[in-house]
Order: structure tokens, then sequence, then C-alpha cells
């Protein structure tokens, strides 16, 4: 009994992934829609072992995936949703074109809709699954919020994002669970702790909105996953809201049902709203208990030094969550407002501004209980002697150091010190600033290294004074003069020296030898014929061989009919000769003629109709093997 023989790639790497393409006959989908689920589902290409096994000894690179993620993918309802919505968008166009508005408005109250909450509970089965999760989720939602309405991205979509985001502060400001503030050229990096995991996102800086062109940016994907990831914010959102015993959805003051589309469209409207939802404390459905977190005993550890660390971590953080409490800011028109308040927000800080500029103001700048003012410029007409005025970077510096750091490097028009990442690893072994070292050891800052270079040279000179004699000083006067003088001698010989330098002299014609450069010619050509790659080698080989069989033919062509065939070759190849009389070139040149053209500059295409005798194609393997050894441009060509 002969076993049935197995075909190449059933079988391992070639029957585990499919191509793109395979995919999408599979699904029956187009590839915009087979992106969407892709996107929504979280499939993505895979890179295989072997790549010649995976795509079955297609040559190239294609786009591979896994076998099974595709046959997962056909079971997803989804699939029907986009082909309906297929459907729909061809009636609609038809109702259109035919402009029949009672079918346009039948199919608008019937249109299909996507509803993404399963694919969020199946790729997130937990709580903190989705926590872990969101770092682009914030990212993304922050920089959507800021957009105007675009060709792929509307208003209700970037309001959306923007009411999600809101919420999402709120929470997190609820939870006194923000760690870390950074500011970049990108903009404001945050970072809380939620449920023991770490979520860092970037706010970016409000500017005005500048254009981008499609090239640059495809906003149809993006738009897809903000698609997701909204629905997974407000799952997140409704979760941490309940925890906090807060009511969901919030009530915003100015965030209503009734805001009109101009108030949505203003840009000071937009940041004015933020803050203001920022300042105003949410309805609780239950009183709000403080969990007192209790550090375990355990007897049986032996590296105790580990357990005393976590406890200073964990007084530290509490330390931190009340840093401003008890603290009263004011912030001036031209600090950025969303950043500052809600950093001081989550540790227990009182914050507002100028009623008559912004809304949500809580008190005025004359309220004397005021202990700090946030100003960027470089001086303030009036001030209260009862405050500080002090830069926005003394807020984020002090959240970083977990302590209120003085305020006498911040105040106005002062030279800030620099702004360090709290993202950066401690335990490298690399250079760490001053700046960093007096964080971590505060007895570093008491000393000044300029207060101990200036008491030094005072000892120094009370010394001289009390050890030196006035014979001694003259002395000393002497001998300093006298080097002066030799050390002015030594400075006008060296110019004078470079006086002379710089004079201009003849040039020298440089004569190349014609055997050197024919040797180096030599040396260049063996060069590029050893990069020839070994696929092509062979080909170059042939090539050699029948110029050398042309050159031997061309020394044979001794006679008069041989002398008329190179001299009407000559004036073909150089057309600015004058002698233009002579043996003319037969058609069965014109082939090698054409294809020379192309190669050579200076050569004219010849357009006519070419002979296909053997006689003629004959004299036409000749002239090639002719043309190869004297002018050698084919050659070079290959290489």
């Amino acid at each position: 009994m002969v076993s049935k023989r197995k075909k190449k790639y059933e079988s391992g790497e070639g029957n585990r992934y499919v191509s793109r393409k395979t995919a999408l006959k599979m699904l029956q989908l187009s590839l915009k829609d087979f992106r969407k689920l892709c996107i929504l589902k979280g499939i993505y290409p895979r890179e295989p072992r072997n790549r010649k096994r995976a795509q079955k000894g297609a040559p190239g690179i294609k786009t591979l995936y896994h076998l099974k993620d595709i046959q997962f993918l056909m079971h997803e309802p989804i699939i029907w949703k986009l082909r309906d919505y297929k459907i729909f968008a061809k009636k609609m166009g038809k109702a259109r074109a035919l402009r029949d508005f009672e079918a346009i408005k039948r199919y608008l109250e019937n249109r299909p809709h996507v509803t993404l909450d399963h694919i969020v509970k199946e790729r997130y089965p937990s709580f903190v699954d989705a926590i872990r999760d969101l770092d682009d989720c914030l990212s993304l939602l922050f920089m959507f919020s800021t957009f105007p309405s675009l060709q792929h991205v509307p208003r209700d979509q970037s309001a959306l994002c923007r009411r999600l985001t809101i919420e999402f502060l709120h929470a997190v400001i609820a939870s006194q669970a923000l760690r870390n503030v950074f500011v970049s050229i990108k903009g404001y990096y945050f970072q809380a702790e939620i449920k023991g995991q770490k979520v860092t996102w970037i706010v970016p800086h409000h500017f005005c909105f500048a254009p981008q062109s499609t090239m640059e940016v495809d906003f149809r994907i993006m738009s897809t996953f903000v698609q997701f990831y909204s629905v997974l914010l407000g799952f997140v959102n409704f979760r941490l809201y309940h925890l906090l015993n807060l009511h969901y959805p919030p009530t915003f003051a100015v965030l209503s049902a009734d805001a009109t589309e101009k108030t949505l469209v203003d840009e000071e409207a937009f940041v004015s709203e933020r803050v203001a939802a920022l300042n105003v404390p949410l309805f609780c459905t239950g009183p709000t208990v403080e969990e007192e977190v209790e550090m375990d005993q355990f007897p049986m550890i032996e590296d105790q030094t580990k357990l005393e660390e976590v406890k200073q971590e964990a007084e530290k953080v509490k330390k931190q969550k009340t840093l401003f409490k008890g603290l009263k800011f004011f912030i001036n028109r031209e600090v950025p407002r969303e950043p500052v308040v809600f950093t001081i927000r989550c540790f227990g800080g009182e914050v507002s501004w100028d009623k008559l500029l912004f809304v949500g103001a809580a008190f005025d700048e004359s309220d004397e209980s005021i202990t700090h003012q946030i100003v960027d410029r470089p001086h303030m007409g009036k001030q209260y002697i009862s405050r500080y005025y002090v830069q926005p970077q003394w807020i984020f510096d002090s959240v970083n150091a977990c302590e209120l750091l003085p305020v006498e490097k911040y105040f106005l028009g002062a030279v800030l010190p620099p702004h360090l990442s709290p993202f950066i690893d401690k335990t490298r072994q690399l250079y760490v600033t001053p700046e960093e070292r007096a964080l971590e050891d505060p007895s570093l800052a008491e000393i000044n290294p300029e207060d101990e270079e200036e008491s030094e040279d005072e000892e120094s000179e009370k010394k001289d004074e009390e050890g030196e004699s006035e014979e001694e000083v003259l002395r000393d006067d002497e001998e300093s003069e006298k080097a002066n003088e030799t050390e002015l001698n030594k400075k006008d010989e060296i110019m004078e020296k470079k006086k002379k330098q710089m004079s201009v002299s003849m040039g020298i014609v440089a004569r190349e030898d014609p055997t050197e450069k024919r040797h180096q010619e030599r040396q260049e050509h063996k060069l590029r014929e050893k990069m020839i790659k070994k696929k092509h080698r062979n080909l170059y080989r042939s090539m050699m061989k029948g110029r050398a069989d042309c050159t031997s033919v061309l020394d044979k062509m001794t006679d008069s009919v041989g002398c008329l065939m190179k001299e009407a070759i000559e004036i073909r190849l150089n057309t600015s000769n004058f002698n233009r009389d002579g043996f003319n070139v037969g058609p069965g040149w014109y082939l090698v003629l054409n294809k020379l053209s192309n190669e050579k500059a200076g050569l004219i295409r010849v357009n006519t109709t070419l002979h296909t005798s053997p006689y003629w194609l004959a004299c036409s393997h000749v002239w090639a093997g002719i043309y190869v050894a004297w002018a050698g441009s084919p050659t070079t060509s290959v290489l």
C-alpha cells in the first residue's frame, strides 16, 4: 500500500498564513471595509519566519495574516452590517439621482447602525485590561476633541470626544489619581494611577488648527480608531464614576443639550467651557468614603528593605494627594488654563480666573485670601503683598517633586531652572544633573558652589596679604613686566609669520599621465565587473565573448567594402562630422542604430521599417559586436 504523497505548501507555514487578497475573497469585502473590520477587531498583519514558504513560493513581499484570524472574522456580525450599509449607500445614491425625497427620508430613518459594545467586551474581558490600553485611546481622543468639522471628522464625533475627555478628567480629579506632569513641545504629558495601573496620555497645546493634506494624514483610518476608542472610554468612565459614587452621565452647566452651533464653533467659548467644567464639582450619589490603605506585615520576608521602600512610597503618595490643600490660586489670562486648573484641582487646591473674560470663576483677583498668582509675563503693574507671583512651571515641578518647592527661583522675570522629566528611570547609569541630585538629596541644594568659590578666594587673599612683604611685591611686579614684554614679542613674531603665509603664489598646471589614466580606468572596470550580481554574471560573459568575436570579424574586413563600412559607421556615429558623403548604411543596420540612439547621447533615432531576412539579421549581429568593441557603452550599462 503506497502512502499518499504530500503536496508542497499544504502544511506548516504555507498553510498557516494567507495573503490580503485571499482574505478579501474569503470575507467578500472591499479593502476599505476589511481595514475597518481589522481595526475594530484588533487584527493586524504578521511577519512569518520563512516568507518564501508562507507565500507559497511567490516572489516579492505580500501582506500576510494568520488563517485563524481570518476564519475568526468570518463569524463577526458586523460584516452583515457593512454589507447592509453598502446596500443603503446604493439606494441613497439612486434616490438622490431621481430626486425622490420621500424615499431619502425613509432610508435615513432605517439607516443601519454599527454597535461595538460586544467587541469591547470581547477584547477587554476585565476592567483592568481596559485601563492598560487607555494610553493611545486618551491621546487620540484628546487630539480629536480640538478638531473642527472636517471631511472625515464630523462635528458630532469631535463633540463626543470632548465630552468623554472632560468626564475622564473629572474622574481623575475626584479620585486624586494624578501622579506626574511634564510639559514638552508636543503637549502636556499626564500620568495617573488607576487601579494600580499607570496611564499616560498627551494633551496637545491649544493652537489654531492647521489643515493637513490628504497625503500626510489619513483621517478616515484615524476616525475608525476614534469610533472604537470612544465606546471604550465610555465604558471606562461609567465604571470609574460608579466606583467613586458619582452620578453618570455628569451634568455640566455649560455643556448642556441646549448648546447651539454658535457656541460649539466659537473657539474661545470651547476653551472656556472645558475649563468651567473642570472647576465645577460633580453631583455625588452617596457619601465619598476615603479608604485608608494599611500595609500588610510579612515577618517571614528576609529582605526588609523592600518593605520599607514600599511603605515610604505609600506615604509619599498620601502626602502628594494633599499637596495644594488650603492654597488659593489665581490664573492670569496669558497662562494655559486647562492643564493648570486640572493639575491644581487634582491635589486639593482652589483655582479661579477673571470672570469678565471666562466663565466659571470662583473668586476675583482682589480676594485677599489668594496665596499664589500664576503669571507668565516679565512684570506686573499692580501687585498684592499678601500673595506670591510665580510662573506656571512652579506647579508642575512641585507635583513631580511631591513637595512645595521654594518660590524664589520662579518669580516674575526669573530664569527658570530646567524642567526635568519624571518619566526617566532612576536606576539608569547615566549623567545626573545637579538639579536632579538636589531634588534627591536636599542637603546639596543648601550648598551653593558660587558661595564656596567666593569664600575660598577671600581666605587666600587674606593669607597672601599677611605673608607677603613689600620687597616680594616689587619683585613680582618686575617679573610680571618682563613676562608681559616677552609675550608681546612672541605675538608679534607669530603675526609676521602668518602674514608671510598669506601671500598669493602662481599656480602650476597639473599634467595627466595617459598611461596612469588608462591603468586607473582598467582597475575601475575590474571593480565594476566584481560588483555584478551572480544571476547577471553569465549574461555578461556571453556579451564579452560576442564582443571578442565581433572584434575578430572587424579585423578580417580588410577589403574595400570593409573600409567603406567602417567609414559609414563613423559618419553615423559622429553627427557633427562635416564629411556626409560615402557609403550609405543599409536598412538592416537600423535595428542596431535605434537601440544605440537610446543608450548613447548625440545619436539620431531612425524611424523606418526593418528587414527581418536572415542576411540582415546577421549583419545586425555583426554590427552590435563592432559597436561594443569601439564604444563600450553596453558594458557600462550592464555594470
